[in-house]
């Protein structure tokens, strides 16, 4: 489904009731916005890792402008910020009130600011493997130069040069970089997950080049004005949001709480996933009810 939103078109899906039969009465389930990551990537890569929580919630996957089924356009708007007023927007034109805005990798950096900026917007707040400052970068570099292979190497310099130009050398990228990302490293069933999304190098080059956005953000200032309770989801080896700096973000978020995966790295969804799925389950039963028909 598409909506214009702004100055875009933004591509979202639906995921689980909303409303569903509870004995003499109907139940209405939370919404949550799952929010991806990249930037460059689509929201595809969430399904179905994600599904099991169309239990407990209402799933609303949509693509950041530039990026997946969306609309493509001026790419000097391809930025966090204009992320987040699409977010809100989006939120405002669907007619939802406070969601659950659960934010992956790059994902959470957008729902850090949109929590942040939209307080009233956001009921729970759910961040996975993210950051809330561009010294990730200089860390992942550190990280990369210390456990990558040369082929590795190679591929992260082309991303921090802007230098990811196609669609296949994002997706080269992805493939030699899948056994950093996920510690279970499956190559088959990450081939066919990035090949069910569509990729955008536009969108990861206007991030990481030099002179990047994600080369100089800084939310942490922000932070402490998240109201909505927070769950601060890292892997332990992590290679390019580290768990260091989930244990930043918990301690500026003022009523947040972390758990750590032990044996994930970024993608906990590929290395961890049932567990993933009970801590968020968990935490939004505990904070807002049961909602299970």
């Amino acid at each position: 489904m598409r909506l214009q939103v702004r100055d875009t078109e933004i591509y979202f899906d639906v995921e689980g009731a909303g409303l569903v039969p509870d004995g003499p009465r109907m139940r209405e389930r939370p919404v949550a916005f799952v929010i991806h990551g990249g930037p460059g990537g689509d929201h595809t890569g969430f399904k179905p890792a994600f599904s099991p929580l169309a239990d407990t919630m209402q799933l609303v996957y949509f693509d950041h402008r530039g990026q997946g089924r969306s609309a493509r356009g001026d790419v000097s708007r391809y930025t966090l910020d204009e992320n987040v007023e699409d977010m809100e927007a989006l939120r405002v034109r669907l007619g939802l009130g406070a969601v659950v805005s659960v934010g992956t990798s790059y994902g959470g950096m957008v729902a850090m600011a949109h929590a942040a900026r939209y307080p009233g917007s956001v009921a729970l707040l759910v961040l996975i493997v993210t950051a809330a400052h561009s010294g990730f970068n200089a860390r992942a570099r550190q990280i990369v130069a210390e456990r990558g292979t040369a082929e590795q190497q190679a591929v992260c310099a082309q991303l921090w040069a802007g230098e990811l130009r196609t669609e296949e050398q994002l997706r080269r990228y992805y493939d030699v970089m899948g056994p950093m990302y996920a510690r279970r490293h499956d190559p088959a069933a990450a081939t066919a997950t990035r090949s069910r999304g569509i990729l955008a190098p536009d969108a990861i080059n206007r991030a990481f080049a030099p002179g990047g956005f994600l080369q100089t953000f800084d939310l942490r200032p922000e932070l402490p004005d998240i109201t909505a309770p927070t769950l601060i989801l890292a892997g332990r080896h992590d290679w390019i949001c580290p768990p260091e700096f989930s244990q930043e973000i918990a301690s500026l978020i003022p009523s947040s709480r972390l758990r750590i995966f032990e044996h994930s790295s970024h993608s906990i969804r590929a290395d961890e996933p049932e567990a993933m799925v009970d801590e968020i389950r968990r935490f939004v039963v505990t904070e807002l009810g049961p909602f299970t028909a």
